[in-house]
């Protein structure tokens, strides 16, 4: 992926270091899968994080010297890529008559506090919608090469555009008519209404690739291979069968291997938000 030129974005807060401390956070998460989606992959905070107790935090921003190049340079990457979703999401939303809140990006280490409650590395990248905010800790991508086997830095931007997708659904209000479906419905068909949020939020992921590509000729040979193999690593049906031998559909709440690759590819082709209508498809 060619990134080193691109632009930096203003919208990232350093965490890494900041002292955070915490109470246990609460447990009966309801299906251990749950908690296993959760923690390979950004989940809804409100289904582990809210369960967290009162915490307190003591606040400040850690300086990048003393950390080590190749963690500084992946901190810089993320910028580049924060950056590269800006800049296609604000003009997105400026065609359709609407303007583009830029999403806070958050790097941490081991535990953060977000709006959303506390939430330590081991839940992976999330996107809390009370504060805007997406938050990451810079292990994940370790993790992703070498427990996912996906690695590449296109891989690495997916999980980022990923989720700014969830950001833009928050914006279009798409978010909230989820959540509350989800307050009314069964644990079944909330887990349903899950899968359908988060396959949007691959599709949204390739719609920016799509534009990105047109507009900065970001892609290179075998960067889309190397997103399609991150979005079939974390498929539910995957990671179910890596866990526990046996899959579970009721369970799932991202979506097999094969839907988040193909929602994911739907956005890449054809660029087209008003094609990630995963609510109304008759397939998934």
């Amino acid at each position: 992926m060619r990134w080193e030129d691109g632009r930096r974005s203003d919208n990232v807060e350093d965490r890494r270091g900041s002292k955070v401390t915490r109470g246990v956070v609460g447990g009966g998460v309801g299906t251990v899968i749950l908690v296993l989606v959760a923690m390979y992959f950004g989940v809804d905070p409100s289904f582990l994080l809210n369960m967290a107790s009162t915490e307190s935090s003591r606040p400040g921003v850690t300086g990048s010297a003393a950390r080590p190049a190749d963690e500084n340079r992946m901190a810089e990457f993320v910028s580049v890529v924060l950056a590269d979703t800006e800049d296609t999401w604000r003009e997105l939303f400026r065609q359709g008559g609407n303007t583009y809140r830029e999403p806070k990006l958050v790097l941490f280490t081991g535990v953060v506090q977000s709006a959303c409650g506390t939430a330590d590395a081991a839940v992976g990248p999330f996107y809390c919608p009370g504060d805007q905010k997406v938050y990451i800790d810079l292990a994940f991508y370790q993790e992703l090469k070498n427990r996912f086997a996906a690695p590449g830095d296109f891989a690495q931007a997916y999980v980022i555009a990923h989720e700014v997708g969830h950001h833009v659904q928050n914006l279009l209000g798409v978010s909230d008519k989820v959540h509350a479906a989800q307050s009314r419905a069964s644990r079944k068909d909330a887990n349903r209404l899950s899968v359908l949020q988060e396959l949007q939020a691959d599709c949204l992921a390739g719609v920016w690739a799509n534009h990105a590509d047109k507009a900065r000729h970001i892609l290179e040979s075998g960067d889309v291979e190397e997103a399609l193999n991150a979005a079939s690593a974390i498929g539910d049906d995957r990671l179910q069968r890596q866990s526990q031998g046996t899959v579970v559909p009721d369970a799932f709440t991202h979506g097999t291997s094969e839907q988040r690759v193909r929602w994911f590819n739907n956005g890449l082709k054809t660029g087209d938000i008003n094609q990630c209508n995963t609510f109304k498809a008759a397939q998934l």
